[in-house]
């Protein structure tokens, strides 16, 4: 099933109206899913489409997708939460620039084998991990560089 159905079924099933500022706001973060948008940049994009949205009616939106479980909420340590599509049993991680605040993903899962090894050891069943790496990205090691 195709991620905004999905979404919008959750939403009926679950007794809520997909209304125009849901979709509006479903699709921006369909069509950006690797920016790990925040609620502010959502409301700006949203403004393009339709200037009825308020920022209160995003948060709203946003809040109501999380707890559906349609995205999941992140902290990047920049003061600002950013959102992405949830999907169950894709682990990835985050690399975080310090200078320009981009977020990378990292597709890959590296920890599989370090997962399996922490629950053995521990016998702790992990359901889920979040890794963030900050860092300088290269854009921004590149501009210091020209600077110098």
């Amino acid at each position: 099933m195709k991620t905004s159905q999905r979404a919008f079924s959750l939403l009926e099933s679950s007794g809520y109206k997909v209304t125009s500022q849901r979709q509006i706001i479903l699709e921006i973060i369909l069509n950006n899913r690797e920016k790990h948008m925040s609620a502010e940049e959502i409301h700006e994009k949203a403004n393009k489409s339709n200037a009825d949205i308020g920022l209160a009616t995003v948060y709203r939106a946003l809040e109501l997708f999380e707890e559906l479980k349609i995205i999941h909420k992140m902290n990047f340590g920049d003061g600002r939460s950013r959102y992405e599509l949830w999907e169950e049993e894709h682990h990835h991680h985050h690399l975080i620039c310090t200078s320009c605040h981009e977020v990378y993903e990292v597709a890959e899962d590296l920890l599989d084998v370090l997962e399996h090894k922490i629950e053995n050891k521990y016998k702790f069943k992990i359901s889920g991990h979040q890794l963030k790496f900050y860092g300088v990205c290269y854009n921004c090691k590149e501009d210091k560089k020209d600077e110098s």
